[in-house]
């Protein structure tokens, strides 16, 4: 794939790139060591006083850096500029908090027969991010602020349909005050991931992408005995029972299948709904998705932009029209627009069944599945019958209803009453093939850490518990 700014709502190349040489890679590899040493000798107070320099000028540069991004994938301006602003908020999150995260932890010594004992967390070194075009600059983020704040230094592998985005966070660090090095960004195809990461300098990796690029980087971080976390895809459900607020479920339904112009690896995507009130949501869900603007991103008005690639738009008709074609019924969209761009309309399609792609496969577009259930029973199975395990949505004012959910969804996250969504305070990832480790909070900042055990016996001298400046 050419590493290339392609605008998704005309179809025009703005700008084109060339691939950095090996030479190049290797130049930058070392300088992320050498800046590793660096960062490794600061402060946390020091990294925080960067991380907000971060923060502010994200913050100053909001609006130029959310047209970038809707110009190279097509999200809304107005989703990019919240984009932008969440990344500014995460900064200061982790600036603020991650002297509380890293702090030493202290053991029962009496009990490990010491005379002080504790947990240590302290940086790997440099982390390779191969990271997705949906969210440029947060997917980024919520790995670079907690990497960085622990220590460590970032290589950023971005896809090659963003690489103006993947430049100004670079240029971002650097201006911040971050050591030069500490944060480079590799304009390499993914065919250079797997030398990447067989260099020693790289002591671990992080990706956010497709099952095949998972199972890809963690094939060569595990012949390399390297840490990976994975996020990987989603095919989220979104349940609704008989005691919802359906008018609510449905507006939030909605939001949550075509926020991103329905790109989102935790959108919902199957709409599982109690046989009671199928048909009384099936018609508000319908015609709020069939009332959403589609065209250009820019336009305040817009709801919904194009897909950020041609092939990916394809590929959701792919999976529509083979609905259709055994059986399935369109309750809205479903039609390729003529014109210009990578445009697809908000669609929901039901009826569907288990040979249909869309049942098994995540549909990464504006398209929402309707399921009919019978029963609880018969809804967690649904939700729960996929190899994906990501997030979920349960909708309901029943308390045990409620707490059923909680146990029984098989997913890293369970959203109640509400939208999926990440958030710097609590921690995001998955299960099954949605991938493993966690993003964000003290246990996402702590993925890329050596969790050290220290044991001090008698008339040993080492610094006492929280005492460390790491």
């Amino acid at each position: 794939m050419p590493i290339a700014t392609t605008n998704p709502a005309t179809g025009q190349v703005l700008k084109t790139y060339d691939p950095m040489s090996d030479e190049q890679v290797d130049a930058a590899i070392e300088r992320a060591d050498l800046a590793f040493r660096q960062l490794h000798d600061t402060t946390i107070a020091q990294r925080g006083q960067w991380l907000n320099v971060a923060a502010d000028l994200l913050d100053a540069e909001r609006d130029e850096t959310a047209r970038l991004m809707t110009t190279e994938m097509g999200k809304t301006y107005a989703a990019a500029q919240a984009e932008v602003t969440k990344c500014a908020t995460a900064c200061r999150f982790y600036a603020a908090n991650a002297e509380r995260m890293l702090a030493d932890e202290p053991a029962d010594a009496g009990a490990v027969k010491a005379r002080r004992a504790f947990v240590r967390y302290q940086p790997l070194g440099v982390v390779l991010a191969v990271m997705p075009w949906n969210f440029p600059l947060w997917q980024v983020m919520r790995f670079a602020a907690p990497a960085l704040m622990a220590g460590n230094t970032g290589l950023l592998k971005h896809a090659s349909n963003v690489p103006q985005t993947a430049l100004y966070l670079e240029d971002l660090f650097r201006r911040a005050g971050f050591p030069e090095g500490a944060f480079t960004t590799l304009l390499v195809g993914s065919d250079a991931v797997d030398r990447i990461l067989s260099d020693p300098r790289v002591r671990a990796a992080t990706l956010t992408g497709s099952e095949g690029a998972g199972r890809s980087i963690a094939q060569s971080a595990g012949r390399e005995l390297k840490k990976t976390v994975l996020e990987l895809g989603g095919s989220d459900p979104f349940v609704v029972m008989p005691s919802a607020d359906l008018d609510k479920a449905a507006e939030v339904a909605t939001t949550a299948r075509c926020q991103n112009n329905g790109q989102s690896c935790i959108a919902a995507k199957r709409f599982i709904v109690h046989t009671d009130v199928f048909d009384a949501f099936a018609e508000k869900f319908a015609a709020r998705m069939a009332a959403l603007t589609v065209g250009d991103p820019m336009e305040g008005a817009t709801d919904v932009g194009p897909l950020a690639t041609e092939r990916g738009r394809a590929e959701v008709h792919e999976q529509v029209q083979d609905a259709v074609d055994n059986g399935a019924t369109i309750l809205c969209g479903g039609e390729l627009p003529a014109g210009d761009g990578w445009y697809y309309p908000p669609t929901v399609v039901t009826d569907l069944r288990p040979e249909m792609r869309m049942w098994s496969e995540e549909v990464f577009g504006p398209v929402a599945g309707l399921y009919r259930a019978s029963s609880y029973e018969e809804a967690i199975e649904i939700a729960n019958g996929t190899h994906f395990g990501l997030g979920s949505n349960a909708w309901t004012t029943d308390p045990a209803e409620q707490e059923r959910f909680a146990a029984d969804l098989d997913a890293g996250n369970v959203f109640i009453n509400g939208m999926t969504t990440s958030y710097p305070q609590l921690p995001f990832g998955g299960v099954k093939n949605s991938g493993y480790g966690r993003e964000l909070s003290a246990l996402g900042m702590r993925e890329f850490c050596n969790t050290k055990t220290v044991w001090v016996g008698e008339g040993a001298a080492v610094a006492g518990a929280g005492a460390h400046a790491e």
